[in-house]
């Protein structure tokens, strides 16, 4: 009782094998006096272990790559709608699906209208 987890993650120049716990960290107690003192313990990775615990994870980049306008309409697959598989009623919303990593929830959110549209054929969904 009494204790709480925290989990962070920052963008690193791209090839960084830096460890950037210090500078998490700092950056928190900045706006947070006390909050180092506080931790009672930690799990960190750099760019090269995430790559290695998920080669996916490209140069530890947690979303896939690089997002420009072209992958925009091309990721994960070229389809007309990048939300729907090969398997039918199967739907993917991971960060390599529009509108990206960046803009937490959105992937799921589209999916999911997607899906409601292909299953029950509603074309105006409130969410």
């Amino acid at each position: 009782m009494g204790k709480n987890t925290a989990w962070a993650y920052c963008h690193v120049p791209n090839g960084s094998i830096a460890d950037q716990t210090t500078a998490i960290e700092k950056r928190v107690e900045r706006f947070a006096p006390g909050f180092r003192e506080r931790i009672l313990a930690r799990h960190t990775m750099t760019t090269a272990q995430l790559e290695s615990y998920n080669p996916n994870y490209l140069g530890g980049d947690i979303n896939g790559g690089a997002i420009d306008i072209r992958q925009l309409f091309t990721r994960p697959a070229l389809r007309y709608s990048p939300y729907r598989t090969s398997a039918r009623g199967l739907y993917l919303c991971s960060s390599s699906t529009p509108p990206g990593g960046g803009v937490h929830g959105m992937c799921g959110y589209h999916a999911a209208r997607r899906a409601l549209k292909d299953v029950f054929g509603l074309n105006h969904i409130s969410l």
